[in-house]
């Protein structure tokens, strides 16, 4: 119970609380313009007032956010199991993925919809890009982190391939998938906003271009609480996720902090 004590989301509040104030007494002592800095109180006042139209926005943002980051992260697993049961092909393949996360998404997500349109399917397929690589090495990664003792021991003992497979490396592996599956998350929404700034008519990426051409820099920061808090969001989930799915690991985080 005591990873869960509330007191220990004190510090990181505190510290936020913090910044906001010392933001705001800047923007009053040095009477900074609000179309350069808002502050913090303006920008609240002003998320109050166009609360109706920032949810259309955000609900339009999420779902191309998790519709992506889903076809993200089964295709991560995917190309990370077959370049772990294909070890020849994970030599030519591996390089590949390197070299895709290389390319400026900026400068790729225009193709995307020259060649496909305006539709759903290229701000999906920019956010698989970004979302299926950290997921796919971590995996990577977690399957050679497999202990050999126990590999060689279940093979001495007749376990197929499959069952090693099954019952050893996956398990083994699950910490450094939820690793990637943190990364992932944020990038996800990331990614969406860089979508719909290139052509969408609704979600954030939109909201913010439309804010920041009309000078209305406290809407833009409205917008970027919000990405900031879905991305906050996602990241516990998956934290929580981790908890229930993968016990063992994260008891053995706090037996070395104990330990500590």
């Amino acid at each position: 119970m005591r990873r869960y004590a509330p007191w220990r989301f004190g510090p990181p509040v505190m510290a936020i609380l913090l910044i906001l104030i010392i933001w705001q007494l800047c923007v009053s002592i040095f009477d900074i313009p609000a179309w350069m800095l808002p502050g913090p109180v303006q920008i609240i006042q002003e998320a109050i007032a166009i609360y109706p139209r920032v949810v259309g926005h955000t609900l339009s943002t999420i779902q191309i956010a998790l519709g992506g980051f889903a076809i993200g992260v089964s295709v991560g697993i995917l190309l990370a199991v077959l370049l772990h049961l294909m070890p020849r092909a994970r030599q030519s393949i591996y390089p590949l993925m390197v070299l895709s996360q290389n390319i400026p998404i900026i400068a790729l997500a225009p193709l995307l919809v020259l060649w496909f349109g305006f539709g759903a399917l290229p701000k999906i397929l920019i956010i698989t890009l970004v979302c299926f690589f950290p997921v796919a090495v971590s995996l990577i990664d977690g399957f050679r982190q497999t202990s050999p003792t126990l590999k060689n021991y279940m093979q001495m003992i007749g376990a197929s391939r499959w069952q090693i497979f099954f019952k050893l490396e996956w398990p083994s592996a699950l910490p450094y998938l939820f690793s990637g599956l943190k990364i992932s998350a944020t990038y996800s929404v990331m990614g969406a906003v860089i979508a719909e700034w290139l052509g969408a008519q609704q979600g954030l990426g939109v909201f913010m271009t439309l804010a920041s051409s009309a000078f209305r820099t406290d809407q833009v920061f409205v917008a970027i609480f919000v990405i900031m808090a879905i991305s906050l969001i996602l990241f516990g989930f998956i934290l929580l996720l981790e908890k229930w799915l993968v016990p063992w690991s994260t008891n053995q985080k706090e037996a070395r902090k104990d330990g500590k």
